[in-house]
């Protein structure tokens, strides 16, 4: 395994992601992770040729854009699985651009995450909420293949969503997709939060499905910046020989965003280093 450490960008509250790929490459990270409503509230008024001229200025700085996350916030009113056709139809053809747009960055990797727009209303079933996901997942990876991109699809904890809660469960969904293009994304903070095991179990049990990882604390910071222990995590992850980026995702963003980041790579690349 090549250590590759990443970050996400929403972090840089404010900040033009021109910014933000040449201050993260000159600190040291190897890829920036995007949030698409940082770019648009609605991604498909993003300007023609946006796209182009970000990838180009992440190539001079010497940083890849990895992908990106937090697919859905917005719009409003999208849903994958949700009972109306036409609000899954008008999801799926937004996933679609979401995709390309990916590519057209550089990127490969989506994680979807988005646990309102995943979540199973009062007065739906799992059952049919599961039949929608395989579907719609199913379309989307096989866009996503054809294209050369990957949906990561990420557990999140019970205080965010009832669906898709622990690995094992969203390894069940990825098999009944039967689709290469769409895998798991494990998160630090979920599996601590969520999962039976110590997170290196549900790295190592899971290697085989393993496409991207977001690392945090426990409390929603970076790393480093908790009481988290990663060695266990970095040592699951040499094991499997994990070729993807390590992506610092945080929650709470204080003290400021320059201190996060390189207290967050600093942290990494230690932990990492020893392991």
């Amino acid at each position: 395994m090549k250590d590759r450490f990443a970050i996400c960008n929403e972090l840089f509250e404010g900040w033009p992601l021109e910014r933000v790929l040449t201050y993260c490459a000159g600190v040291g990270y190897d890829g920036v992770e995007v949030a698409p409503f940082t770019l648009a509230k609605d991604i498909r008024d993003f300007p023609l040729g946006g796209a182009a001229a970000l990838r180009r200025k992440a190539d001079g700085a010497g940083i890849a854009i990895v992908g990106l996350h937090w697919l859905l916030a917005g719009p409003e009113g999208l849903s994958i699985n949700g009972p109306d056709p036409a609000v899954r139809e008008e999801t799926r053809k937004y996933m679609f651009t979401l995709i390309r747009l990916c590519r057209e960055l550089g990127g490969q990797v989506l994680v979807f995450g988005s646990p309102k727009q995943r979540s199973i209303a009062e007065d739906d079933t799992r059952d049919a909420v599961w039949a929608r996901s395989v579907e719609m997942f199913r379309a989307c990876g096989e866009e996503a293949a054809r294209r050369g991109a990957v949906i990561a699809l990420e557990p999140l904890t019970t205080r965010e969503t009832n669906f898709l809660n622990t690995a094992k469960e969203t390894v069940e969904l990825i098999d009944e997709i039967d689709c290469p293009a769409v895998r798991l994304h494990l998160d630090v903070k979920a599996m601590v939060g969520q999962e039976r095991s110590a997170p290196q179990w549900v790295i190592i049990g899971n290697k085989q499905h393993l496409a991207h990882f977001h690392a945090n604390d426990a409390n929603l910071r970076g790393p480093g910046f908790g009481e988290t222990d990663f060695g266990p995590i970095a040592s699951a992850l040499h094991e499997i020989d994990y070729q993807g980026y390590v992506s610092v995702e945080v929650f709470d963003f204080s003290p400021d965003p320059e201190t996060v980041a390189t207290g967050s790579l600093a942290h990494l690349r230690k932990v990492f280093s020893a392991n």
